[in-house]
């Protein structure tokens, strides 16, 4: 071993390169101060070697970026891990940039003949945070997609060049692939380059000028071998023992649903290192955002650049330690103001529950066994009925429905509840509610439709409300019968178990409660003026019902203010069909294929 050592060293020097790297003169001693800039290049080792990896399955296209990420994610044994600590990695050094900074002003170790040295590590602070911006993006998803739009757009704004330099970023008018790869492009490529230039010659200058010491010194010199080492050493594992109790945590790093150009997504933020920039642009309002975005930043970072001539006097040093406290005195309550305002915001809470439901739902389709197809994720998003059936119904029925007293994304709508609340429609508790003399004419029923003192509910509220017993029983067979002609999964086994009653209830129907006086229901008799009810809430009912509720076989000239939804071209036949597939509840769960 000693020869093959001395045959390396003759040739390479190893052992002087050693000897100068671990045996340099520590002013004072060691202290856990100093160990941040160690812990930054520790961090950034870990973002290479996980990046590399990531690279390897990584595709960016707005069809395959999502979808590979979502692959490592799941797919790959360890994908998690890795995604993991890249992503808590990056946040990681976001803070203990700040923290070298503070430490570096603090002790005086940005002054003469350090300056160059300090411009570096802010040019590596803009170049982490730039890592940061175009490395959020890259998995394609929802929350990456829109805050970067929010963070680009900000770039838009730069007074004269703001739309070019914009339309340079994006690669175009739009977010699209040319986004992707000229993110990928910077991500991956030309900002971990840049940082590597800046890190050897940060590195390079602080050897050149040695450790700048805060006085007074409390102890004598000492090496940088062994003790600060072991500080370093330390530090480093307890930023890895952190990222990796975050990764466990979260099972990696969050992926939500796919990005959807077409869905504006409320909860658009930017990434919490850049909340605060977000905040401070709200009060800047109208044609005032360049002030706030632009001209403000630009004169704080003009203050920082001339820290080193202003550090020159005794005042001037504390002027730069108090206005660096300032600054992040700020950011942080701009940071929590922004984070506050959120959680009063329903829209926000609806776009994060919608867009954590639609990351669940899209693990299950692609589980399923089609899988995801090659157009992507998104195009098997946006024939789900389960996705697109409460999006659906928020847009184009909650302004008179609801369903479970809201808008079937968890918001309330504005305009008052109008007709009936259709949670549940065709089932027999549905039924049930809707025969009650109590409930018929209430507000989740006809209270607020032309027929609150129609036939049908002075029916219920005169003769149903008189029933004896054995009519109870009547009617109790009648709902099983009706409900039975939906066929909805949640009662199919319901309506095995009582075929009996369904058979009687179809004959009681007409012959003990007369109500084919006004009904067809497995008959035809032109002179009855109410709904058919053959078939009643079945796939095919319920899509012509939509279709056109003005049909002579369901409400005709007595229609109260329902459209046509198909002969006025509102919705297409596939969106009807979704619709009426989420409200029967014929949606894809997944249990499918484990029977």
């Amino acid at each position: 071993m000693k020869k093959l050592l001395d045959w390396v060293d003759q040739r390479t020097g190893c052992r002087k390169i050693a000897h100068e790297a671990l045996y340099e003169n520590v002013p004072g001693g060691s202290r856990w101060r100093y160990v941040w800039g160690s812990a930054l290049t520790f961090g950034f080792v870990v973002q290479i070697i996980t990046g590399v990896a990531l690279w390897l399955v990584y595709s960016p296209g707005s069809h395959t970026a999502w979808e590979s990420v979502f692959y490592l994610q799941n797919n790959i044994s360890g994908g998690w891990i890795v995604r993991g600590l890249h992503h808590y990695t990056a946040q990681a050094m976001t803070i203990l940039l700040v923290l070298h900074l503070m430490q570096v002003v603090i002790d005086g170790a940005y002054k003469a003949p350090r300056e160059v040295n300090f411009w570096f590590g802010l040019f590596l602070l803009f170049l982490v945070l730039a890592l940061s911006l175009t490395g959020y993006l890259l998995p394609w998803d929802q929350k990456g997609f829109w805050a970067t739009k929010v963070a680009t757009n900000i770039a838009g704004i730069v007074p004269i060049a703001g739309p070019a330099l914009q339309k340079m970023l994006i690669g175009g008018t739009d977010f699209g692939n040319a986004t992707l790869t000229r993110f990928f492009a910077l991500h991956a490529g030309i900002l971990p380059g840049s940082v590597i230039l800046l890190l050897v010659g940060h590195i390079y200058l602080f050897r050149r000028h040695g450790l700048t010491a805060k006085t007074p010194l409390r102890r004598r010199d000492a090496p940088f071998w062994p003790d600060q080492v072991l500080k370093d050493a330390v530090a480093c594992l307890a930023v890895l023992a952190a990222v990796l109790v975050l990764t466990y945590r979260g099972h990696g790093a969050e992926l939500g649903p796919p990005a959807d150009p077409t869905n504006n997504y409320s909860a658009a933020r930017p990434e919490w290192y850049f909340l605060f920039l977000y905040q401070f642009l709200k009060y800047f309002p109208g044609g005032t955002e360049a002030i706030g975005a632009i001209w403000i930043p630009s004169a704080i970072l003009i203050v920082i650049f001339l820290m080193p001539f202003l550090g020159k006097w005794k005042l001037g040093h504390r002027f730069n330690v108090g206005f660096l406290f300032c600054l992040l005195a700020g950011a942080s309550l701009l940071t929590w103001r922004a984070i506050d305002e959120d959680r009063g915001k329903p829209e926000v809470a609806a776009s994060l529950r919608e867009a954590r439901a639609s990351a669940d739902r899209i693990k299950v389709l692609a589980d399923s066994p089609q899988g995801i197809p090659p157009s992507g994720a998104l195009l098997m998003l946006s024939h789900d009925a389960l996705t697109q059936g409460p999006r659906l119904f928020a847009r184009h029925c909650a302004s008179c429905h609801r369903y479970g007293d809201g808008d079937a994304l968890g918001n309330t709508p504005n305009s008052p509840e109008t007709a009936s609340d259709l949670k549940g429609f065709g089932t027999r508790a549905w039924l049930s509610g809707f025969i009650d003399p109590v409930r018929i004419d209430s507000v989740h029923y006809f209270g607020g439709t032309a027929w609150k003192n129609g036939r049908m509910a002075k029916y219920v509220k005169n003769k149903v409300s008189a029933f004896n017993a054995d009519q109870k029983a009547s009617l109790t067979r009648v709902i099983a019968a009706l409900s039975a002609e939906a066929s909805v999964r949640s009662q199919q086994k319901l309506d095995a178990d009582s075929a009996a009653d369904i058979h009687t209830g179809q004959s009681d129907f007409s012959n003990t409660l007369t109500c084919g006086d006004c009904h067809n229901f497995h008959s035809h008799d032109e002179s009855t003026t109410g709904p058919d009810l053959t078939g009643y809430a079945s796939r095919e009912w319920l899509i012509s019902f939509i279709s056109n509720p003005g049909q002579d076989k369901f409400f005709g000239k007595h229609n109260d203010r329902m459209p046509s939804f198909a002969g006025k071209e509102i919705l297409d036949a596939e969106s009807i069909g979704m619709l009426v597939d989420w409200l029967r509840g014929d949606c894809y769960t997944g249990e499918e294929a484990k029977r």
